[in-house]
């Protein structure tokens, strides 16, 4: 999430089907609160174009003509880490979801959904929600309840780091804070840094601990035994 709420959120549609494709362009087009900079239709094209548009939120299918959508999102998760990635597919089946979100996406929507409701989405997402379909959410919470896959979603680290759940000093401040009851803006106050930061530092959380917002993210590091000990001050970000 941006530091500046009036800021426009710059969106990069990835999607093969061109009227597809220019359905959720005109309905990014249409909210002033958006803006599309870069449509392209292959899984190869988006590689290319990532690092060069840098995009706040990138709005990806997983059918892609020649590679799978999830090769995309293992990419901008690793090489944009400021950037929330939302999955919109017709595909809402379990391989498919948990796949997506162990690749490092935070939202998973359907395309039965409507142009309102894709930019309501994309701005939740981009305010550190985890928008999902209802029959989607229900594929993760039973995952998470069985101990299924889903919770593997910390293993997406750089080389060297073994431990499953591995937060930094900084993510585990915040979620100290959190858990003491203050705001973002105040977790944000009392450590010096922006509110930008600290929702980054959250949805690394997030995908370290496989949870969907900050009240699960504070219950699972708490029962993982991650905020008994340290400061506030933690280290630098």
């Amino acid at each position: 999430m941006s530091g500046q709420p009036d800021a426009v959120i710059r969106v990069m549609v990835v999607e093969d089907d061109p009227g597809m494709l220019e359905r959720f362009a005109a309905a990014l087009v249409r909210d002033p609160r958006t803006r599309v900079v870069e449509k392209v239709r292959s899984g190869r094209e988006a590689l290319a174009r990532l690092l060069l548009v840098t995009p706040d939120v990138l709005l990806v299918d997983l059918g892609l003509p020649d590679i799978h959508g999830t090769e995309v999102i293992r990419f901008a998760a690793r090489t944009l880490p400021e950037c929330d990635i939302m999955v919109i597919s017709v595909f809402g089946d379990e391989r498919n979801v948990i796949a997506s979100i162990e690749s490092g996406a935070t939202g998973y929507v359907l395309k039965d959904c409507s142009d309102a409701d894709l930019v309501a989405r994309i701005l939740e997402l981009r305010a550190g929600g985890s928008p999902m379909s209802p029959g989607i959410a229900r594929i993760v919470l039973n995952q998470m309840r069985s101990g299924g896959t889903v919770a593997r979603t910390g293993d997406r680290r750089g080389a060297g780091d073994d431990t499953l759940y591995s937060l930094t000093a900084r993510e585990t401040d915040v979620l100290r804070l959190l858990s003491r009851g203050y705001t973002y803006s105040e977790v944000g106050e009392r450590l010096g840094i922006s509110m930008h930061t600290v929702t980054s530092h959250i949805k690394n959380c997030y995908r370290k601990l496989a949870v969907h917002s900050g009240t699960a993210a504070v219950t699972r590091a708490a029962e993982l035994g991650l905020l008994r000990s340290g400061g506030d001050k933690g280290s630098a970000d």
